[in-house]
């Protein structure tokens, strides 16, 4: 278990303690809260023996699984898989799963854990990439549609499809929480990752504590990146800019920096959109992340790379990074370096397979102090896209790390349909271990949904990312244009809100301190909790006057600030 899975622990441990801390910071959780702590426990190693079950096993505690025949690509081939029998599961819960996986048959293979239903079949709950020889940690799990009396949880062999492997697994749990539950864990980690205890202390110039001095307290910025895709569309349109700027603290350009867009043709390179753009983020004190230097998808690549030979391939691809970085160094605050490498090989299938390692490097160092991403779709969204799975994520990652080059940071793209929590979490679990900054980076809910649900599964998306210890930051793709938006929307063409707008509207209130209006006690002090973030104080007593700033930034000590009149 890494250091932030024990620390979030001992943090939830102490709900259960009715400490002080627990009273003041949620009461209610402190008072009435007795269904089961989120476990966050993840391993990305493989270990000669499996860990204990997380929640002692929960409603699998003492189930030996049963043997489930399997056809292979529905041929003749049948062998078996273990499995588990559940009985009455229902819709209004939240089921966590996970196992230890070990295989014979094979070095290594994807294997995925499935379940049937009276209704269907879940084709995907959780992978793992299960070896020969140790142990691999799966962590998932499953909302159902309608109640079922009788399901099966199996695991299935999905990267060798022709061969036989056979699949062990040890210490399975599988933990049920009500909608209620979930909200409740997600709360208590908002309130110890996401807020912070602050006591002012006011005071004369002589150091006499004053009691029942007026204070007031109001948070002036957020510490928590969360913000939106912009586009072109956003210059000269002086009420788009003012609807931004007055929510988003954060930014991406959609499109303005792929290389298609500032190099549509050889050597006639020009940065004027994104150069006005990146006024605007200044002018607004924003930050803003780099997207994307390049694009393993060939149909986003320009079209007059793909006709270049190797050799000149090499010199442009040398040619963009040095432009691009050279211009925008230290204006970015990440950089996606080669967008969606799970995906697409476009340069590596050109240029040899240390092309990605080649783009970390010179960007590294046309640029030390920008975080370097791997930004990749379907990592978190579903875990069916055998390219993506959280554990082929992190194998690729580690095999740059093996050529020398250390990511600086995870980019999951988030772009839903219907969200899975628990395999959100459970995958956000196994990436955190790596210790390595999160953000989701381009939020959204699919367009086959109307607007009631795309708004219902956003606000579900944005406190899951919100509540996760890991996550650092979240970016919505969510860029107006003219004809709407690439998948959702948060308004519609006079920016009035759509219900997605109102999600994000509640929840950057919602996130934010309450303005604070008080008086000092018998100690001349004033405590209170407040979101991390910039905040300032102002304090009368008789004719005098006082007011300053101070910051929070995530800590478990109480912020202690003084101030004179």
């Amino acid at each position: 278990m890494g250091l932030l899975s024990k620390n979030c622990m001992q943090q939830a441990s102490s709900l259960l303690g009715f400490s002080v801390f627990s009273l003041l910071f949620c009461p209610l959780c402190a008072l009435s809260y007795d269904g089961p702590l989120y476990d966050y426990t993840a391993y990305t190693e493989c270990k000669e023996v499996p860990e204990e079950p997380l929640y002692n096993g929960g409603i699998l505690k003492d189930e030996l699984p049963v043997f489930k025949p399997i056809s292979i690509n529905e041929a003749s081939i049948i062998y078996t898989t273990p499995a588990f029998i559940l009985h009455n599961l229902t819709p209004a819960t939240i089921y966590c799963f996970s196992t230890w996986v070990k295989i014979q048959g094979s070095e290594s293979s994807l294997v995925t854990a499935s379940l049937t239903t009276d209704n269907g079949t879940y084709n995907c709950v959780g992978t793992v990439l299960a070896q020969s020889g140790c142990w691999s940690f799966l962590k998932g799990g499953f909302i159902l549609d309608a109640p079922s009396n009788l399901s099966i949880l199996y695991f299935q062999n999905s990267a060798h499809r022709n061969i036989e492997i056979a699949i062990a697994i040890a210490s399975a749990s599988l933990q049920p929480f009500t909608y209620q539950q979930w909200s409740t864990n997600q709360q208590y980690i908002i309130n110890t990752a996401r807020k912070r205890a602050v006591t002012i202390h006011v005071s004369d110039r002589h150091g006499n504590r004053l009691q029942g001095a007026a204070i007031t307290i109001e948070q002036i910025s957020k510490d928590f990146p969360l913000g939106s895709a912009i586009a072109r569309t956003i210059l000269g349109n002086l009420p788009y800019q003012n609807w931004f700027v007055e929510r988003f603290n954060a930014a991406v350009f959609e499109n303005e920096l792929k290389w298609y867009a500032t190099e549509p043709e050889q050597g006639k390179v020009n940065y004027t959109i994104p150069d006005q753009m990146l006024d605007l983020i200044r002018a607004n004190q924003i930050v803003v992340r780099g997207h994307n230097i390049f694009w393993e998808d060939p149909r986003y690549t320009p079209t007059w790379v793909h006709n270049l030979s190797s050799a000149a391939l090499k010199s442009a691809v040398n040619s963009r990074i040095q432009s691009l970085m050279s211009k925008y160094k230290e204006e970015f605050i990440h950089w996606d370096v080669s967008n969606e490498m799970l995906h697409f090989d476009f340069y590596e299938q050109r240029l040899g397979l240390d092309a990605t390692l080649h783009f970390y490097e010179t960007a590294h160092i046309a640029d030390p102090l920008a975080t370097l991403f791997m930004n990749e779709f379907n990592v978190v969204e579903t875990c069916s896209d055998v390219n993506s799975t959280v554990d082929t994520y992190i194998s690729r990652l580690r095999e740059l790390e093996r050529g020398g080059i250390f990511m600086d940071g995870i980019g999951l793209e988030s772009h839903f349909s219907v969200p899975n929590l628990p395999l959100v979490r459970g995958i956000l679990d196994k990436l955190a271990t790596l210790g390595l900054p999160i953000w989701l980076t381009e939020v959204d809910i699919s367009s086959k949904f109307d607007y009631k649900t795309q708004a219902i599964y956003l606000e579900q998306v944005l406190r899951e990312g919100f509540s996760h210890p890991a996550v650092n930051g979240i970016i919505l793709w969510t860029a107006l244009h003219p004809n709407g938006c690439y998948q959702m929307c948060l308004t519609d063409d006079n920016l009035q809100n759509l219900p997605a707008g109102d999600v994000v509207d509640k929840l950057l209130q919602e996130w934010k301190t309450e303005q604070q209006n008080g008086h000092t006690d018998d100690h001349g002090s004033y405590s209170f909790y407040g979101y991390l973030g910039e905040h300032r104080v102002s304090v009368a007593y008789g004719n005098r006057t006082a007011s300053s700033t101070f910051s929070l930034f995530r800590s478990e000590e109480t912020k202690h600030f003084n101030i004179q009149l």
